[in-house]
């Protein structure tokens, strides 16, 4: 199982798309607090849809939380400041892959707390800043899912 992590997301609709993601591949999608929403917004489930009942979604108050509560068998940071191509990564079952919000990305102070080899980046045109939160999800789970084989998790 692989498990996705959305740091302090802001925008309903992407963590409603992520939710989608996570319920078609067996990710588990883990939202650490605060939300810049409220979980039963409407935007959330619409851009859900039905799939909220099927996706596995934790709630954590904070990253320590997260990281006791899961004790991910490693940890990958998704961020514009990544070293390395998400493609050049050899995911394992039990993974964690952190994204950042929106508008903020990673906080500095968060990314130093772990190597620079545990941060990916997805390429895009050095004139542009950022892609979408939920079209990144989407680009590194599919990614690691075809690593694992495309394996349906228990």
């Amino acid at each position: 199982m692989l498990h996705i992590v959305l740091y302090q997301p802001e925008i309903p609709p992407n963590t409603g798309n992520v939710i989608r993601l996570c319920a078609n591949s067996g990710a588990t999608l883990h939202l650490i607090k605060p939300l810049g929403f409220s979980p039963d917004h409407a935007k959330l489930k619409r851009a859900g849809l039905d799939y909220h009942d099927w996706a596995k979604v934790i709630q954590h108050e904070n990253f320590e939380a997260f990281l006791e509560s899961v004790q991910p068998k490693r940890i990958w940071l998704c961020e514009t400041i990544g070293k390395q191509c998400y493609t050049d990564v050899s995911y394992q079952a039990g993974d964690a892959i952190v994204f950042g919000s929106e508008t903020k990305g990673l906080p500095q102070a968060f990314c130093e707390q772990f190597e620079t080899n545990q941060m990916i980046k997805i390429p895009m045109l050095p004139t542009q800043r950022s892609l979408n939160l939920s079209n990144c999800v989407a680009i590194v789970l599919y990614e690691a899912w075809r690593q694992l084989k495309f394996v349906i998790p228990d």
